[in-house]
C-alpha cells in the first residue's frame, strides 16, 4: 500500500489506516481476540497508521493497540490518540494539568514514553482559537511527552483555525462522498500549510457500503441508534448528519454508480474509501473494522487505481442532488 509522509512529523502513514473506536467495544461487543485479529489483518494488508482515543472503551482501545504495536517493534507503525473527552467539553477544562493527566494515562495504556501524535478530541472552538492551548502543547513536545500534535474537529471553520497554527501537524475531519465541504477550503489550506489531513467517518457510518436498507436496525448501544438526534455527541458523526432514509437512497445510487463506472472487483465501500484517498491533500483515511474481512477489504482500497472521471463526476452530482442541502451549510 502507498504511504505518505506525515507533514511536520518524522512519521509516515499508509493511505488507508485503521480507526479503532469499535475495538473499545463502545458500540457492540468485540472480544480481545477478535480485536487482535483485526489489528493483525490490517497490518498484513499494509496498514501502518492506527487512530485511537483515551475514551474508546475507557482506554481499552489504547491498551489493545499499544500491546499490538509492542509486539511489532520494527513494523514502522504510527499511533495517534486523542484527548479531551474524559471531562465535560468546556474551555475551562482544557488546561495544562488536565492535558498532563490525560497524556500520562494514555502513555500507560499505550506502553510508551512519547506518544507519536496526540489530537485534541473535538474541543470547543474557543479552545482551538486560544493561543494558550498551543503554548501547552508545544511545551509537551519539548519535553518529549508527545512527538507531535493535531486537532480533531467538527467544522471547516475549526479546521482552518487549527491549520493556521505553525506547529499543528494534523487535522482530523469527517470527509466522504456525503460530506464534501472540506474540499472547498480545508484541504487546499492544509496542503498549502503542510498540515496532514486524517479523514474520518469515510463510509458515513457504513451507509456507503451499500449494505443497509430502510429496514436495517442497529443495536441499542450503537451510536447509529442512539445518536441520530445528536443527543450523545455531534449528530454529524452519525451517518455524516444525513437523515437515514435519504442516506439509504443515496447509498443505493452510489452503489449503482460504482457498478456502472467500470470499477470491476471494487466494492462500494472500497470505491468510497478510494474516493477519499484520492482527494488532493489527504494524508490517510481511517475506516473502522469489526472483523478480519472488513479490515482486509478496507485496506485493499489503498490499491484501487485512479478512479474514472465519470465516477468522480457522478459522485459530485449525487452529492449535489441528494446530500448538499442537508449537510453543506452545517459543518
Amino acid at each position: 500500500m502507498e504511504t505518505r509522509p506525515f507533514p511536520r512529523t518524522p512519521f509516515s502513514a499508509s493511505v488507508v489506516g485503521l480507526g479503532t473506536w469499535q475495538l473499545g467495544a463502545d458500540w457492540g461487543d468485540v472480544s480481545e481476540s477478535d480485536a487482535r485479529a483485526v489489528l493483525e489483518a490490517s497490518a498484513e494488508a499494509g496498514v501502518t497508521f492506527y487512530d485511537t482515543a483515551d475514551v474508546y472503551g475507557d482506554g481499552r482501545s489504547e491498551q489493545l493497540v499499544g500491546a499490538f504495536v509492542a509486539d511489532h517493534p520494527d513494523a514502522g507503525f504510527t499511533v495517534a490518540t486523542k484527548m479531551g473527552r474524559r471531562m465535560e467539553q468546556v474551555p475551562a477544562n482544557y488546561v495544562e494539568a488536565n492535558f498532563r493527566s490525560w497524556l500520562d494515562r494514555s502513555r500507560r495504556n499505550l506502553g510508551v514514553d512519547t506518544i507519536d501524535l496526540v489530537q485534541l478530541h473535538c474541543p470547543p472552538s474557543e479552545v482551538i482559537d486560544d493561543d494558550a492551548t498551543y503554548d501547552v502543547l508545544d511545551r509537551l513536545v519539548s519535553e518529549d511527552v508527545i512527538a507531535a500534535y493535531g486537532v480533531s474537529v467538527e467544522t471547516a471553520d475549526q479546521a482552518l483555525s487549527a491549520i493556521a497554527r505553525p506547529n499543528v501537524a494534523s487535522v482530523q475531519i469527517i470527509l466522504n462522498a456525503f460530506r464534501m465541504k472540506p474540499l472547498d477550503e480545508v484541504l487546499p489550506a492544509a496542503a498549502a500549510a503542510g498540515v496532514g489531513i486524517i479523514a474520518r467517518v469515510p463510509l458515513a457510518s457504513g451507509l456507503l457500503s451499500g449494505k443497509y436498507d430502510l429496514d436495517t436496525t442497529f443495536a441499542q448501544d450503537d451510536h447509529r441508534t442512539y445518536n441520530r438526534d445528536g443527543s450523545a455527541f455531534d449528530v454529524g458523526e452519525t451517518f455524516s448528519g444525513v437523515d437515514y432514509a435519504t442516506g439509504v437512497q443515496a447509498a443505493q445510487e452510489f452503489s449503482a454508480l460504482v457498478a456502472s463506472s467500470g470499477l470491476s472487483d471494487v466494492t462500494p465501500a472500497q470505491a468510497a474509501l478510494a474516493w477519499v484517498v484520492q482527494q488532493p491533500g489527504v494524508t490517510t483515511v481511517i475506516p473502522g473494522a469489526r472483523n478480519v474481512s472488513q479490515a482486509s477489504s478496507n485496506a485493499a482500497a489503498g490499491s484501487v487505481g485512479e478512479l474514472p472521471a465519470s465516477f468522480l463526476d457522478g459522485v459530485r452530482d449525487l452529492y449535489d442532488r441528494r446530500i448538499r442541502e442537508q449537510v453543506h451549510g452545517r459543518w
